[in-house]
């Protein structure tokens, strides 16, 4: 059984037509069918009825667990990233890796137990707009022996992904590169797969996924459907892969089965 992941950045759940309809959010998520997902640009707790509490509006329609990495308020609700998974999450922690004068950024990070021996552990981003920003945000990811990814505690394989704000070969991607093994879209989907933003007409490619310990990549697809196209300003970065630990012990993950990803090229 494969790992489906996603990264998602969803605009507050509003769409190309200018309305705010999380549902159709939740009618993308549908359609990948993932078993963890990385969303940024979320709000949580509104006034505006079930849907305004996106985060949990999201993981109770699709019947998965999720947590909240509050970055700032907006209009008096939480903002910020959410994990959500079909496996249990736990230690979860909010980094704070913001830099002076700039929008209050956060690395949302969550143990996803995907068995009772094996943990991924998620590191879910929104890095700055500004290459000063992303230069100390990459830092404080990857820098040796202080950088997150680094602390002696992660055991089990990670996996960073979200909105890195970079389109090119930047010093985030750089540093992020030496150390962990990239989802290189270029090498896999061509040049006009890259693009992930914006989602009518997509020509940058701002959306990422890192990863390494006993991870294969296997697929990989933007997704670019109809529903998808109009739900968010961003299209759905989707990989697949294998735990390879798992499947040495002969374990697989629980999960239904569903259709292929388009294997890596």
């Amino acid at each position: 059984m494969l790992l489906r992941v996603v990264t998602y950045n969803i605009h507050r759940g509003r769409g190309l037509d200018g309305r705010l309809k999380p549902g159709r959010i939740v009618e993308v998520l549908r359609e990948i069918d993932a078993d963890v997902i990385a969303l940024q640009e979320v709000v949580c707790g509104t006034d505006s009825g079930r849907e305004g509490d996106q985060g949990r509006f999201l993981a109770e329609e699709l019947g998965l667990h999720y947590q909240l990495g509050e970055n700032r308020k907006l209009n008096g609700a939480a903002y910020g990233n959410v994990a959500l998974s079909r496996f249990p999450l736990k230690v979860v922690l909010n980094h704070d890796i913001s830099i002076e004068g700039y929008e209050r950024r956060g690395a949302l990070h969550t143990d996803v137990c995907l068995t009772e021996d094996e943990i991924l552990h998620m590191f879910n981003v929104h890095l700055g707009t500004a290459f000063v920003e992303r230069r100390h945000q990459a830092r404080r990811l990857s820098a040796r022996k202080t950088g997150l990814l680094h602390n002696e505690d992660l055991r089990g394989a990670k996996i960073v992904l979200g909105d890195f704000n970079e389109w090119t070969q930047g010093l985030a991607t750089e540093m992020l590169g030496s150390h962990l093994k990239s989802v290189d879209i270029r090498k896999h989907l061509g040049g006009g797969g890259m693009r992930t933003f914006p989602a009518f007409m997509p020509i940058l490619h701002l959306d990422h996924i890192y990863y390494d310990g006993p991870l294969e990549l296997k697929a990989l697809r933007v997704h670019r459907t109809r529903k998808a196209i109009v739900a968010s300003d961003h299209l759905p970065l989707v990989a697949e892969f294998e735990h390879t630990r798992l499947v040495e012990k002969g374990q697989v993950l629980a999960g239904a089965k569903r259709p292929p990803v388009p294997s890596p090229s």
